[in-house]
């Protein structure tokens, strides 16, 4: 097993010295390298390989030394962990390799960027492809802050793992809360960084789980050792804020199912597959890439697509008689389930079947952007996600029982989301304190 210590070599007191290194594998090797690293003789701790520590220094330059000197003994070890079993191996041959990596621009390589590392972060962690889209979007979002500061400031502003700050990152939230107002001054970073759609106004909850995934990757990077920078140790992400939940009952979803749509038979076609949803409660990709092989024993089996390429989950739930009546309608389907649309079409056909069924009560909700609370008529804010709510808020009024909900809907044990789809309404709470009598 190969080691590699740091000393110096002085026949004279209190002289500024090179710090050494030495490489050795067994009895057979031996490989040194002279650093540009100077140290006074009188401060070097031989045995800890340090600046002494009881000797009066600048704690920020001793901690920047020590450092330094542990980040070469590294670098010397990787070098020689991808060379072992060459014959040519010489001290030479180490300060060549060593140069390559520290002065990369001198052998007209370039150096990875913030987004290569970025980039190399999303090929290396195990992610479900929704969430790598939404760090996708994080990144374009930087490309245009940096973009954005250069236009700004006039000046060259580059992003880097060693130069952010919680500085830093208070101005990229300024500029996620206002996008949507700088690209009509700076149509040009549009154009060079664009998405799917204009800017548009972001609420809070959006821009936090934007930072709490940017601490995700920056925690990455110290772990691999890229940086020792952490600007979110002091930067505070706020907490996220989310009203009552809300979903339609039991009573609701058999009247949207019951209501005369023959006048709109491509409606009716939608309404079937979104109450088929409300019946097994998953997320609507996992709907989408459902088939007739998912049917097993009398239920729906899958693997929710939010878990399947971190800790997978195989969701089973059997089919109600209405589940099974509504697969039966579209048995000339092929393998599908359903004749599909996009999901943006999807969700503006759910909002007109409960106009057409008159689901149209109030609903208090959050705003996203002022985070006040409004009231909506349910038609105005129904989508596909309600058929989720739909299925968790009736099963957990039924059993309380989230953990056992949780198996039907395919939500962790212990899941922080799940309060999202079930409300404690006063109905539960009777039940409950009645139970004392």
């Amino acid at each position: 097993m190969s080691t590699v210590t740091a000393f110096i070599r002085t026949s004279k007191k209190s002289k500024d010295v090179n710090v050494r290194f030495r490489l050795r594998d067994g009895r057979t090797l031996q490989l040194y390298h002279v650093s540009e690293l100077m140290i006074n003789s009188e401060l070097w701790d031989d045995k800890k390989q340090t600046i002494k520590a009881k000797v009066l220094y600048k704690e920020t330059e001793r901690t920047e030394f020590n450092n330094a000197v542990n980040d070469r003994k590294k670098l010397i070890s990787e070098i020689y962990s991808n060379n072992i079993g060459k014959s040519d191996l010489t001290s030479d041959w180490l300060d060549a390799e060593i140069d390559k990596q520290l002065y990369p621009e001198k052998y007209g390589v370039a150096p990875k960027s913030f987004f290569d590392i970025f980039e190399e972060f999303l090929d290396k962690r195990k992610l479900a492809n929704v969430r790598k889209n939404n760090f996708k979007v994080i990144i374009r979002a930087l490309k245009r802050f940096e973009m954005y500061k250069s236009k700004k400031t006039r000046t060259s502003f580059e992003l880097t793992l060693d130069t952010i700050t919680s500085s830093t990152l208070n101005d990229i939230n300024k500029f996620l809360e206002n996008e949507h107002i700088f690209y009509k001054d700076y149509p040009e970073i549009y154009e060079a960084v664009p998405e799917t759609r204009t800017p548009q106004p972001r609420g809070q909850n959006t821009i936090n789980d934007i930072f709490t995934k940017f601490r995700t990757f920056y925690l990455w990077a110290i772990d691999e050792e890229l940086t020792r920078n952490n600007p979110f140790k002091n930067f505070k992400i706020e907490e996220c804020v989310y009203g009552t939940p809300y979903y339609i009952t039991v009573e609701e979803r058999k009247k949207l199912y019951q209501t005369n749509l023959s006048r709109h038979p491509k409606l009716a076609i939608q309404r079937d597959v979104f109450v088929f949803q409300c019946l097994i409660g998953c997320r609507v990709g996992d709907l989408y890439k459902m088939t007739r092989s998912n049917i097993i024993n009398g239920c729906i089996e899958y693997v929710a697509r939010k878990t399947k390429d971190n800790n997978p989950i195989t969701v089973s739930v059997p089919l109600n008689a209405t589940a099974r009546e509504i697969l039966d309608k579209y048995k000339d389907c092929g393998e599908k389930l359903f004749p599909f649309i996009s999901e943006q079409k999807y969700n503006v056909a759910i909002k007109r079947m409960f106009l057409a069924a008159r689901l149209t009560r109030p609903v208090t909700i959050i705003d996203p952007l002022t985070r006040d609370s409004e009231i909506r008529p349910l038609n105005e804010i129904a989508s596909s996600h309600l058929a989720r709510r739909c299925f968790v808020g009736n099963l957990y009024k039924k059993v309380k029982d989230p953990n056992l909900v949780g198996e039907l809907s395919g939500h962790k044990k212990g899941s922080k989301a799940f309060s999202r789809y079930r409300a404690i309404d006063n109905e539960i709470k009777q039940e409950l304190v009645d139970m004392l009598d």
